[in-house]
């Protein structure tokens, strides 16, 4: 079945390299065709031999640039058919801004702030969608699943912390908003880290009982649909991160 049924799509618009770097410029042309419309998820990319009259590249540089495109995730290569656009998400499209997330001189409160952001703003769209009783039992759930982590004899940190990604993972789904999703994926695997080591500190000092009485106090402001609730929820469920992440 051909994949591109569409016909209404905007026309890609061409342009002629100058850039030193042959094989970036038709990376972001290809981008610039996602951002824009131009082609979609599931739409086949112009040949080869079209991208190479049109913008003035050499086979080898386009051809490198659709291999990198394609270990981005971002195009699939269909044997006798052609390169499509990707129409569903893969795990490693996350690489590359992992990688320049990594790379940048990071301090852990940037981190937070986004996080905290990401969750403010998460609560604040829950608060526009009706969520069904199904919907509240899942989150119910995984706040059980957390307090049965920390109920156990011996205290583990890392499936204390899978239970708590876990938690803060269901939030975002109840968005069913895919960028949200995609954004927190990015967080959660860069922050682990810190988050066990949290963990750690809040077990050494104690204070099982007030980690657990925060992320109850989440569920009830989106039980409750309590807007007014949201950023008081959301800055005191961060308080053992701030004080103990590095």
């Amino acid at each position: 079945m051909e994949r591109d049924m569409d016909n209404n799509k905007p026309e890609l618009k061409y342009s002629v390299i100058k850039s030193a770097s042959v094989v970036e410029s038709v990376k972001d042309w290809i981008i610039d065709q996602l951002i824009s419309g131009s082609l979609r998820p599931g739409s086949k990319l112009p040949t080869e031999a079209e991208l190479c009259a049109n913008m003035g590249a050499s086979r080898n540089s386009v051809r490198e640039a659709i291999k990198q495109l394609e270990a981005y995730g971002v195009v699939y290569i269909k044997r006798a058919e052609g390169t499509f656009v990707n129409d569903s998400f893969e795990p490693k499209m996350l690489s590359p801004v992992l990688y320049s997330l990594i790379l940048q001189n990071n301090r852990w409160e940037d981190f937070v702030d986004l996080r905290r952001a990401i969750d403010i703003g998460t609560l604040y769209v829950l608060m526009g969608k009706p969520l069904g009783e199904e919907q509240i039992t899942q989150l119910r759930e995984a706040l059980l699943a957390l307090e049965a982590a920390v109920s156990c004899g011996s205290l583990d940190v890392v499936k204390i912390t899978e239970a708590d990604c876990n938690f803060h993972n269901v939030i975002i789904s109840l968005t069913e908003n895919p960028q949200l999703k995609t954004l927190s994926e990015y967080i959660n695997r860069i922050t682990v880290p810190s988050r066990e080591k949290t963990t750690e500190t809040v077990i050494a000092g104690g204070e099982i009982d007030s980690y657990i009485r925060l992320h109850r106090q989440m569920f009830h402001v989106i039980e409750q649909g309590d807007k007014a609730g949201i950023e008081r929820a959301v800055l005191d469920h961060y308080v053992f991160w701030e004080r103990y992440s590095d």
